[in-house]
């Protein structure tokens, strides 16, 4: 029965990412054929690399499934170094510097993103750390400030570059495995209460983060302004009705609507495939989001239970971001859809995480 446990999950996981990064494939093509052609003289131009850029991340996912993922715990520390290392190259000649942020690095034909591997390694970090402080995690010297002040170099080199998304994802996932660790509610609502003042300055100081919120709360107030890609973003999922108008039949990723194929393929979704194609969609994430929660509870020790926490949380959490501002629920952001967006960095990275969580599941706890 144990055996046959293991199976059952290592197998679910799999299979539930196969099918989420093939729909990502798919409704990338779909999403940016037209524009890529227009663009590149190419249709298939981030077909090709989104294709090649998953070959890619199956072969680490296979890799490092066969890894034994307390193996992440020795290098917690130098992976969060490395990932500051890759930010700092940021602001060097390898930096590229694209819509008015800094967050790729070109090195040869590779573009990189440095946020995205940013994200796993502050979950391997804290959950290394929790895993060997959790007794002290209640003392806020000892156990809640050391991995807040690892974390503050990340969040200021993404609201630096800027990637305001990329620095809430991270926030909200760094609380959220404090808070399951047993961190004191005082420790962690003083820290949201003093960061607040923080967040409104640093958005009251750009024009344009300024306009976002209040396009927001008012997103028919400037449809053909600041508020075009909710207001296209909303058109694109309420044209698709149930069935939605068919796969490659989409009207809004004819130049409407921009970044089609990554912070916003869930519109593309809802408006070519309807209520069944993004309800299919959000099975599949809450199928993995469960066993993810499941593979945690029975990991065979606390590392295991924090690292696979919080990878679950990591994807989780940038579905929900991502969903959210397509629907109007968020301010834009710019987030991708994990496993589903274009992007190299950012696919790569969260098949490598589900790689981790492959193995997990391989070493789980015997019930008796």
């Amino acid at each position: 029965m144990y055996l046959r446990e293991q199976f059952k999950i290592y197998h679910s996981l799999l299979i539930t990412t196969v099918l989420l990064v093939g729909f990502g494939v798919i409704m990338v093509y779909s999403a940016s054929g037209i524009s890529s052609g227009e663009k590149f003289h190419d249709p298939y131009y981030f077909l090709k690399r989104e294709i090649l850029w998953a070959t890619v991340g199956f072969s680490l996912l296979f890799l490092i499934s066969r890894f034994d993922y307390h193996y992440f715990a020795k290098i917690s520390k130098p992976l969060l170094l490395f990932s500051i290392f890759l930010f700092i190259l940021l602001f060097s000649p390898l930096g590229v510097s694209a819509g008015g942020a800094r967050r790729w690095l070109r090195i040869g034909p590779l573009t990189l993103q440095p946020s995205e591997l940013a994200k796993l390694a502050v979950v391997v970090y804290l959950a290394e750390f929790l895993s060997r402080k959790r007794k002290k995690i209640t003392e806020f010297a000892t156990g809640f400030l050391p991995p807040l002040i690892l974390l503050a170099p990340f969040v200021i080199f993404l609201l630096w570059e800027p990637d305001l998304g990329t620095a809430i994802l991270i926030l909200m996932v760094s609380f959220l495995l404090l808070f399951i660790a047993g961190a004191k509610l005082s420790y962690l609502g003083s820290l949201f209460l003093c960061s607040l003042p923080a967040f409104f300055l640093f958005i009251y100081k750009s024009p344009y983060r300024r306009a976002r919120i209040l396009t927001f709360f008012q997103p028919c107030a400037d449809p053909q302004g600041i508020g075009y890609q909710i207001n296209q973003s909303l058109i694109a999922l309420g044209s698709g009705g149930i069935l939605g108008k068919g796969l490659g039949k989409g009207a809004q990723k004819l130049f409407f609507l921009p970044e089609s194929h990554t912070d916003f393929i869930f519109s593309i979704v809802g408006e070519e495939l309807g209520i069944f194609g993004t309800l299919f969609l959000l099975f599949l994430f809450t199928f993995l989001i469960c066993q993810g929660k499941k593979l945690a509870q029975d990991s065979r020790d606390a590392f295991g239970y924090f690292l696979a926490t919080g990878i679950t949380l990591m994807i989780g959490l940038g579905a929900i971001l991502h969903i959210g501002v397509a629907m109007g629920v968020f301010p834009a952001k710019g987030t991708p859809l994990p496993l589903v967006s274009y992007g190299g960095s950012a696919l790569v990275v969260s098949l490598m995480a589900i790689g981790i969580l492959l193995n997990i599941s391989t070493q789980l706890e015997e019930k008796i």
